[in-house]
């Protein structure tokens, strides 16, 4: 495999982002698919209580906390996981086309890359950055 710019072309830089894309759906749905079935043999046959509304646990609410859970096995954190990793996809998409322009040394388009890239971060920190 070469490594130098002319190796990238646009076919094969389009087949390593499409690659990429579907291993990332694919991975989460296998993660979120796993999560469900955890969490329906050890929850599947409790009622949940209606008359109350109770949102996720806080400890979904960070990344943290979900990798606890995936630690502790737990059906929500892996299905909270599968869904972070599918949000995790596009913005993996977009890095990789960020370093495939650099290799192709196109400085316009490593700028605008970059740039997507930092709204894309700045957006999922809940614009907190």
């Amino acid at each position: 495999m070469q490594s130098s710019p002319a190796a990238w072309t646009d076919q094969r830089v389009e087949s390593i982002i499409a690659n990429l894309l579907r291993a990332g759906v694919v991975l989460a749905a296998a993660v979120v698919t796993l999560g469900g079935i955890v969490f329906l043999v050890r929850h599947g046959r409790s009622v949940p209580p209606y008359a109350v509304f109770r949102g996720e646990p806080f400890e979904l609410h960070t990344v943290s906390g979900i990798v606890q859970g995936v630690l502790g096995f737990r059906g929500r954190s892996i299905i909270q996981l599968g869904l972070l990793i599918l949000i995790a996809t596009p913005v993996a998409r977009v890095a990789f086309s960020a370093i495939a322009f650099a290799l192709e040394r196109d400085r316009l388009y490593v700028g605008i890359t970059l740039v997507v890239l930092t709204v894309l971060l700045f957006s999922l920190a809940g614009g907190h950055m």
